[in-house]
């Protein structure tokens, strides 16, 4: 069993880690409303306009490198100014 204070430094961590969200590969979002690790969950909180974003097929994190870090796939229409929620929990595997 991983402890709880492992938990949470290693999303502390992850929090350190990621500088910007990337949207479709070219959107970039380096302001964040919320960055903010709870216990061992990361909470990412940005703001999409539609103005530049009508449809979020993949969402990037990645440092300040531009290494990513997540990739994940997904299909997000925009159709109006939005704010995400991204959470990132760090668990042991069961």
């Amino acid at each position: 069993m991983i402890s709880s204070i492992l938990l949470a430094e290693l999303a502390e961590h992850v929090d350190q880690r990621i500088a910007k969200v990337v949207l479709n590969g070219t959107y970039e979002i380096s302001d964040f409303r919320v960055k903010e690790v709870t216990a061992s969950t990361l909470a990412l909180n940005y703001f999409v306009p539609v103005s530049e974003v009508s449809l979020i097929t993949r969402i990037e994190l990645q440092d300040a490198a531009g290494t990513v870090l997540t990739s994940n796939e997904v299909y997000v229409p925009i159709t109006a100014d939005h704010i995400m929620l991204h959470t990132i929990t760090v668990r042991e595997a069961e």
